[in-house]
């Protein structure tokens, strides 16, 4: 028997996490593997779909300018249902905590068709932090029935949560799978333009991370979580101004500023004529991941780079309040720094000043995967029983 498995995501960072899932899935003798996607973010979507080679059997195509979150909810079951109707897959496969995530999944339900949940059981255990994944991610959990989650801490969440054992699995973190692949690849001349003017040596082959001793230190910075819009936002940018006028031509602090004009507006308006600050539009996945490659420190109030840059042996400080990612935090790869200018200004400084604190955290195991849970995720559906 062939098993339908219809895999839905809509913004980048699902794309990303779901490419090697896609891949997988399409390799397997026993399984028929289609691609929706809502196209929530759809440029930055579609910059992945073509990394990965990815052409969606069904694209939904969504994304509005300023759309609010109760009718891009309504806009995704309107148009999904008859999708499901349609195809009637025996799984769909959704990533993560987005609004595709959980209204794709109560569709799913509405249609009795089993839910495969990747990176499912990350919980801050407060709703309005990260607002609204922390509620996507757990109405979502209400009805999958395979949860993959990237760790035993995101298992024992599910348990918690009187999930039965035996439909939760820990396979890693799929994000370690792609960013495995998309190191390896070659520079773009744009990414190898932005280097020289970055006056970095960009490294062809090493996937070694740089160390605090070279100059100049690169550090990486993406801030655009919604908690963060207003007062936040600007302590971010005020540590950022105060690291830049201590270390000079030390460092480049280099920030891919998200689109929204709640982060566009204060970012420029206080760090665009700092000479050793660098503002870009977003990056696709490729050159981000060749930046961090480069990078000595990354700065982020995001959840992918939480994992992904231990994974190259890069100490990331998080500029949230909390995290539904405390792995990094116990392995000690990752800190949270909260939101505080003055905090996130010495943590950092510490890290750029003092080898002994700096290779603590850069050498520390990186604590979610191996680059095979992809694999993992794709044996548990063909061998699923439910």
């Amino acid at each position: 028997m062939t098993l339908r498995v219809l895999s839905i995501f809509g913004t980048r960072p699902e794309a990303v996490k779901m490419a090697p899932v896609v891949q997988s899935l399409a390799q397997t003798p026993g399984i028929d593997s289609l691609v929706c996607v809502t196209a929530q973010h759809r440029q930055m979507l579609d910059q992945v779909l073509k990394l990965f080679n990815i052409v969606p059997d069904v694209d939904l195509d969504l994304m509005q300018s300023d759309q609010s979150l109760s009718n891009l909810t309504a806009d995704i079951f309107t148009h999904l249902d008859p999708v499901l109707t349609d195809l009637h897959p025996d799984w769909i496969l959704v990533q993560g905590d987005t609004t595709t995530v959980m209204a794709s999944s109560l569709a799913a339900y509405y249609h009795h068709i089993r839910v495969g949940h990747v990176e499912a059981g990350l919980r801050t255990n407060d709703k309005w932090q990260p607002f609204p994944e922390e509620i996507n991610r757990r109405l979502a959990s209400v009805v999958t029935d395979l949860h993959f989650a990237p760790t035993d801490w995101a298992r024992q969440n599910l348990l918690r949560e009187n999930i039965p054992p035996q439909q939760v699995i820990i396979t890693g973190n799929p994000v370690i799978d792609a960013l495995y692949a998309v190191v390896k690849m070659p520079p773009t001349p744009d990414m190898l333009e932005l280097f020289k003017r970055l006056d970095i040596q960009h490294k062809l082959s090493d996937t070694s991370p740089a160390t605090v001793h070279a100059s100049p230190r690169l550090i990486l910075v993406t801030a655009h979580r919604r908690e963060n819009f207003g007062k936040p936002l600007e302590n971010i940018c005020m540590a950022l101004k105060g690291l830049a006028k201590s270390f000079g031509d030390e460092i480049r602090i280099v920030y891919p500023v998200h689109l929204n004009p709640n982060v566009q507006v204060p970012v420029y308006h206080f760090l665009r004529d700092i000479p050793n600050i660098i503002l870009l539009d977003p990056l696709d996945y490729l050159p981000m991941v060749h930046l961090m490659k480069h990078a000595s420190l990354v700065l982020t109030d995001s959840g992918g780079l939480q994992e992904e840059a231990p994974a190259l042996g890069i100490p990331v400080l998080v500029m949230r309040a909390v995290t539904e990612r405390p792995e990094g935090v116990n392995a000690g790869t990752v800190r949270l720094v909260g939101t505080d200018s003055e905090q996130i200004y010495n943590q950092s400084r510490n890290l750029l000043d003092n080898p002994q604190a700096y290779a603590a955290m850069a050498q520390a195991i990186n604590p979610y995967g191996d680059g095979k849970a992809a694999m993992r995720i794709t044996t548990a559906i063909l061998n699923s029983t439910f």
